[in-house]
C-alpha cells in the first residue's frame, strides 16, 4: 500500500492545526486510557486503520488490557467498561455518526451524568479530533504499521 499525500511534507501547518485541538484536549485532563477508547472507537467506526495502529499501540503502553481493545466495537455488550466509559464511547459514536444520529437528548443526558459541562466540552472537542485526524488520514491513505506507541507524545510535548 502507498500513501496518497504525504500530509507533513505537503503542509505541516495542517498537522499543527489539529495538533492545536489536542492542546487543548488535555488541559481537561482526562484519563488517557478514556481518550485512547475514544480515539480506538472513532477509528473503528471512521475504519481508519493508521489511526487504528496508533492509538492501540499507545493504549497498550497506557496500560490498557488486549480484553478491552478487543471488546470495544461490543462495548455495550461487555462488562469490563467503567459507567463514565460507557457514557464517553456512547457520545463518541453519536458526534461520529451525527448525520445518521443528530446526538438525542436521551444520550446528552447519560453522558451528563459522567460529565461536567466543561468535561463535556472537551470530550466533545476529542471526539472532532479524532474524526479530523481520521478523515485526513483515510484521504491521504496513510500507511498504518510503522507507529511506535509513546511518539504522539513526543510530538505534543514538544509543541
Amino acid at each position: 500500500m502507498k500513501a496518497r499525500i504525504d500530509l507533513m511534507r505537503v503542509n505541516p501547518g495542517i498537522v499543527q492545526a489539529l495538533l492545536g485541538l489536542e492542546r487543548q484536549v488535555r488541559q481537561a485532563g482526562f484519563d488517557s486510557r478514556l481518550l485512547d477508547l475514544v480515539r480506538m472507537r472513532a477509528s473503528q467506526i471512521n475504519g481508519c486503520a493508521y489511526c487504528l495502529d496508533m492509538h492501540s499501540k499507545d493504549a497498550r503502553a497506557n496500560g490498557e488490557t488486549e480484553q478491552r481493545l478487543y471488546g470495544l466495537s461490543a462495548w455495550r455488550e461487555a462488562p469490563y467498561y467503567s459507567a463514565r466509559e460507557r457514557a464517553a464511547l456512547e457520545w463518541t459514536e453519536a458526534l461520529t455518526l451525527v448525520a445518521q444520529t443528530h446526538v438525542p437528548d436521551e444520550v446528552y443526558e447519560r453522558v451528563r451524568v459522567q460529565f461536567s459541562e466543561d468535561e463535556l466540552a472537551h470530550l466533545s472537542l476529542a471526539v472532532v479530533a479524532i474524526n479530523g485526524w481520521n478523515r485526513l488520514n483515510v484521504a491521504a491513505r496513510t500507511v498504518a504499521g510503522d507507529y511506535v506507541a509513546g511518539s504522539l507524545a513526543k510530538v505534543h510535548a514538544a509543541s
